[in-house]
C-alpha cells in the first residue's frame, strides 16, 4: 500500500522571503548567554548581508526604546540607512503594533525570515502570529539568542509545533543562491569568506588550482 506524501518543498527566493529582525537591541544584547557576543554578532551581520546581496526586503523594529532595553544593536540599523525602524511604544509582540504589520505586508512576500531577541519571546510571539496571519516563517535561529539553551530549546518546540522551520544563516544563503551559476555568486563567497572562517581555507585552496576562476571575488588574495 502507497501513501502520497503531502509536503511540498517551497524554498527560499529572493523574491518571496522578506528579512525580519526584531528587537536586536542594546539593553537586551546582555541577556544573550546561548551565544558568545562574537557568535551573535557574525550571525545577524551575515544575514543582514544575505539580504543586500540578495537585494530583498528588511523590515527592522525594536520595544520601547526610551526603557532598557535601548536603541538597536550598533552596525544594523547602519547597514539599512533607509529602513525605518518600527518603534514599538509598549507591544511586546511584534504583530501586535499595526505599524509592525503594515511594514511586513508592504514587503509584498508571503515568506518571512525572522531573527530577534529575546529568541522565546521577540522571534516566538511574531512568529506563532505569523502562522496564524497565513505566513510561512523561518526562525533565524543563529541571528537570535536567549536566556540558555534551554529555554531556546523550549521556544524552538513551540514554533515548530505551530508550523515554523527552523533554519541557520548558512542553508538560508544556500536556498536564497540556489545555484553557483548565479551572478551573485561571488559575493556569496565573499560571505563565506567572512562570516565561515574556515571557508576561506578552501576558497584559497580552490584559487590555487583553478586560477581562471569566476565565482571567487576578484580582489580575493589566496
Amino acid at each position: 500500500m502507497s501513501s502520497k506524501n503531502s509536503f511540498k518543498y517551497d524554498s527560499l527566493t529572493s523574491d518571496n522571503a522578506a528579512f525580519l529582525f526584531v528587537d536586536h537591541q542594546t539593553g537586551l544584547l546582555p541577556l544573550v548567554n546561548d551565544w558568545s557576543e562574537v557568535e551573535l554578532k557574525n550571525n545577524v551581520t551575515a544575514l543582514a548581508k544575505l539580504a543586500k546581496i540578495y537585494k530583498m526586503p528588511v523590515v527592522l523594529t525594536t520595544s520601547y526604546e526610551e526603557g532598557p532595553n535601548g536603541p538597536i544593536a550598533p552596525g544594523l540599523k547602519e547597514m539599512f540607512p533607509d529602513v525605518e525602524i518600527i518603534k514599538r511604544q509598549g507591544e511586546i509582540n511584534a504583530w501586535d503594533d499595526p505599524n509592525f504589520v503594515k511594514a511586513v505586508e508592504a514587503t509584498g512576500r508571503k515568506k518571512l525570515i525572522i531573527s530577534g531577541i529575546l529568541t522565546d519571546v521577540c522571534v516566538a510571539f511574531p512568529t506563532l502570529s505569523a502562522i496564524e496571519a497565513g505566513y510561512d516563517v523561518v526562525a533565524a535561529i543563529d541571528g537570535s539568542g536567549t536566556l540558555n539553551q534551554t529555554v531556546r530549546e523550549a521556544a524552538i518546540s513551540r514554533m515548530v509545533h505551530a508550523g515554523a522551520q527552523i533554519m541557520t544563516w548558512f542553508p538560508i544563503m544556500a536556498e536564497l543562491q540556489g545555484d553557483w551559476k548565479k551572478s551573485t555568486a561571488p559575493d556569496m563567497v565573499r560571505l563565506l569568506i567572512e562570516h565561515a572562517v574556515k571557508y576561506g581555507l578552501i576558497v584559497s585552496s580552490y584559487v590555487a588550482n583553478k586560477p581562471d576562476q569566476t565565482i571567487v571575488p576578484k580582489d580575493f588574495k589566496a
